[in-house]
This record gives structure tokens, C-alpha cells and sequence, in this order.
């Protein structure tokens, strides 16, 4: 049993890891290249090297991004390099196929800023996904991951440290101009990884004081199988001691909860509040909060 649940938690992963490849090859394809942008990534620190010495751009991205995963499966671990290197796999395969039946790649949005924006927003939805099972897409994305596991550094914040090293060597070849151009897009691509990651991770804390607190719990610990934590309460006024129940909850099941209350016709004060990261083994619906 255990070895059919990580047969299937492992395909569920390489599918998870295809699809965030297919939605950064669109960024890449689509927005990224008829933008003319250069920004910190390994492409653009290629790009560099390329003007000082007789190696081409496609050589030394494959030379670089072979260093990083080496890098990667040392400091991280083997499934990290795994999922990396099929995901460094995917990438040309899927610019190939967009190639085949859009040959024409001209800007979808005929402005270089939105080009820019919309791949920015688009690339950070698509590292976040890979974050999530434990990959990234090659690249800085490797050196961002070390970065996060050794130094605790946000993964957005990662990216853009990583990101203006490497828009900074421009400057060896090209004007202050691009600098800055890249050093915004690589900006951006951190902030919006960060919010992403933030808001995949956010749950909500929820205080339930009922006299009917046991059905609320039996309805969460058995129909929603969520934890749930129980407190003694007095009241302030009438000093009538109460049970307060608490548990987390991802905000689909959150609504679930208000659904029954309501449709129950249940008299209970509910509080709510964002909870921005659980750390422990909530996600296995097992545990009590």
C-alpha cells in the first residue's frame, strides 16, 4: 500500500512539474522573447559571456545549467536534480512545439512593458508550482533553492538576489539602460513569487464558541477530517464558563464549514483570522491542530 501511494504521489508530481513547465515556456515563448528583455537568468548571464568569449549562447546555458543541477542534487538532494532535470527536459521541448505551430512569434500585445509584466507574472505562478514539489525550472531557480535551504531567505527573495548578480554583469557588455530594465523585471519576478507562495500557503484560524461544540467537532474531525483543538473559556460579563474550539483550515474547506453552520442552523461566534504558514504535519489531515 505505502508503495502504490508513492507511485502515485510521484506521478502526481512529474505531472504537477509538466504542467508549471508548460506554463513557463508560454511566459518564456510568448512574452519573454518578443520582449527583447534581458533579465537575470541564466540565458541572460549566457548572453553575456557570449560577448567575451568564442563559446556560443546555447553552449554555455547547457554548460551552466550542467554545473547548477550538479550543485543542486549535492546541496539539495537527489529528487530535487531528478525533477530538475526533467523539468531543464520539458523546457526546449515545449519552445519546440510552440515554434512548430506559431512560427511567427511576434508580441501578443504590440508593447514591450506589458510583454514584460505579463511574463514576469506568469513565470512567478509557474516557479511557485515547481517550489511546491520540490523542483525548479534549471537555472538561477537552483542557486534561489540552496539559497532558501541554508539561509532561510524567502524564495522570492532568493530570486531576486540571485537575479541582479547576474543583471549587474550586463554591464560588462551592455548599457546602463539594460541594466535597469532587467533589474525591474527581476524585481518584480520576486515579489510576485513571494505573494504566489503566500497565498498558496494561507489558511485560516477559526474560533468557534457553541454550546453545540461537539457536532461542530464531530463534522470537522469526520466530514472535513481536519484537527481540532479544545479550550476552556469563561465569559468576561457573566463569568458562564464556555468550550472554545479551534482548528486551521484551507479556505475551501473554511467555506464548507460556514456552509454547514448556517445550513444547521447552529447558534456558534466564529472569528477568523489568516494564517500565513503552518510548519509540522497539518497537511496530512491526521493530526490535531
Amino acid at each position: 500500500m505505502e508503495v502504490l501511494q508513492m507511485k502515485t504521489n510521484t506521478i502526481k508530481s512529474f505531472l504537477t512539474i509538466t504542467l508549471a513547465m508548460f506554463i513557463i515556456s508560454v511566459a518564456i515563448y510568448f512574452f519573454l522573447i518578443p520582449s527583447g528583455v534581458i533579465t537575470g537568468s541564466v540565458t541572460g548571464l549566457a548572453m553575456v559571456l557570449a560577448k567575451i568569449t568564442s563559446l556560443s549562447i546555447s553552449t554555455l546555458t547547457f554548460v551552466i545549467n550542467a554545473l547548477l543541477l550538479i550543485l543542486g542534487i549535492v546541496l539539495i538532494g537527489k529528487e530535487f536534480g531528478a525533477k530538475t532535470i526533467y523539468a531543464s527536459l520539458l523546457l526546449p521541448l515545449f519552445l519546440a512545439v510552440f515554434e512548430r505551430i506559431y512560427p511567427n512569434n511576434i508580441s501578443l500585445t504590440q508593447n514591450a512593458v506589458f510583454d514584460m509584466a505579463t511574463y514576469t507574472l506568469i513565470l512567478a505562478f509557474g516557479q511557485t508550482i515547481l517550489f511546491r514539489v520540490n523542483a525548479s525550472s534549471g537555472g538561477t531557480d537552483i542557486i534561489a533553492k540552496i539559497v532558501n535551504k541554508y539561509t532561510h531567505m524567502d524564495l522570492g527573495k532568493a530570486c531576486t538576489l540571485v537575479g541582479l548578480l547576474i543583471c549587474t554583469t550586463s554591464l560588462i557588455v551592455y548599457d546602463i539602460g539594460a541594466l535597469v530594465v532587467g533589474a525591474l523585471a527581476t524585481l518584480a519576478n520576486g515579489q510576485a513569487v513571494d505573494y504566489f507562495i503566500d497565498g498558496f500557503n494561507k489558511k485560516k484560524k477559526i474560533c468557534i464558541l457553541s454550546k453545540e461544540y461537539e457536532v461542530i467537532q464531530d463534522y470537522i474531525m469526520n466530514t472535513l477530517k481536519r484537527g481540532v483543538t479544545l479550550y476552556s473559556a469563561k465569559g468576561g460579563y457573566d463569568k458562564t464558563e464556555h468550550t472554545e474550539l479551534v482548528t486551521i483550515m484551507a479556505t475551501n474547506e473554511y467555506k464548507k464549514l460556514l456552509y454547514y453552520l448556517q445550513e444547521s442552523d447552529i447558534e456558534a461566534f466564529v472569528t477568523v483570522s489568516t494564517v500565513n504558514e503552518v510548519i509540522g504535519t497539518w497537511n496530512t489531515k491526521k493530526n490535531h491542530v
